[in-house]
Formats: structure tokens, C-alpha cells, sequence
């Protein structure tokens, strides 16, 4: 996968090798191996450890090409890569109920046809939240879990790509 730091106008090639106990990930960038751990994660933020140094990222925009951060305050642009995608889910995996499960994310690329439920909403596992259409087909999004919907963070007719977030629920 490349990688874009803050102005630099070189990419930079970074590889997920393998993951670890304890919640570690070994990585290569460039010429060099890191060991990336991750401590906390939550909806749009979480924070690592990289070789030793303590750093907090927040997800400041996610399509189906890339991801753009702001880690320790520096922007970082990351091409979507699909190891990149599950450490993603990984890590939304591990932030347990304070974090990633509150996600409604996209199972499938495809157009916002209708949406059910609204915040404030009181939904159960299975229930319809909205409906995507994707190559003449519509498929129903339903609720992970039980919950009240918090917020829905995509319009109708809006398109969107596989693990998009769609909705939060609390």
C-alpha cells in the first residue's frame, strides 16, 4: 500500500507483514520493519504505539480509494489496500463497546436508496435500518445490535463503498 505524510510529494511503500499477540501488527515502510500496537480504539479516533512512541490518530475522511488521518496532528493520506481494510476492521473489532461496534459500516458498494430509521430511533438486531441498491439489486442494512440509532451519516441517493460507515447505534 502507499502512503502520503503531511506536504512530502513522495509516497511512501508500506506493507502489513503479519499480525502479533497482544494486539500488535508488524509492518514494513520503506526498508524497515515497525511494530505497531494498538491501545484504544473508538469511532473515528484511536491510539498506538509505534516502535515505543505513544501517537493519537483521528480519521478525518474515509472513501473507497483512501483514507485521510491527522496523526499527532499531521495529515496523513493512506491508498486503501485491502490488508489495510482489515486491520481496519480488526481494530474496530477490538474497541469492544466503546468503540467500533457502535458502527453500522457497509457490507457492499452501492447507492442509498432508502433509510428506515432516524436518530433517536429504538432499533433490535435484525432490524431494516435502510436499504442500498447495488447493480439493479437492494439490499437491506440491518442493525448489528440492539440500540438507539445516534446518528445517520449518509443521505439518501448518496453513494457509498464497501465499509462505509452509514449509521451509529448506541
Amino acid at each position: 500500500m502507499e502512503f502520503k505524510v503531511g506536504d512530502l510529494a513522495q509516497m511512501l511503500d508500506g506493507e502489513v507483514l503479519r499480525t502479533t499477540e497482544n494486539n500488535s501488527i508488524l509492518v514494513k515502510i520503506g526498508d524497515k520493519m515497525h511494530t505497531v500496537r494498538l491501545l484504544k480504539t473508538g469511532t473515528n479516533e484511536f491510539e498506538f504505539i509505534l516502535d515505543n512512541s505513544f501517537h493519537h490518530a483521528k480519521v478525518m475522511q474515509s472513501g473507497s480509494a483512501e483514507v485521510k488521518l491527522m496523526i499527532d496532528g499531521q495529515p496523513l493520506t493512506v491508498k486503501k489496500h485491502s490488508k489495510l481494510t482489515e486491520v481496519l476492521e480488526k481494530a474496530s473489532a477490538l474497541g469492544g463497546a466503546g468503540g467500533g461496534d457502535r458502527n453500522l459500516t457497509s457490507q457492499i458498494p452501492g447507492r442509498v436508496v432508502n433509510i428506515t430509521a432516524q436518530p433517536g430511533t429504538a432499533v433490535k438486531k435484525g432490524d431494516v435500518v435502510m436499504v442500498l441498491e447495488s447493480m439493479k439489486m437492494q439490499v437491506a442494512v440491518k442493525a448489528h445490535k440492539d440500540g438507539n440509532i445516534k446518528d445517520i451519516k449518509v443521505k439518501q441517493g448518496a453513494s457509498v463503498a464497501r465499509n462505509d460507515l452509514l449509521a451509529v447505534i448506541e
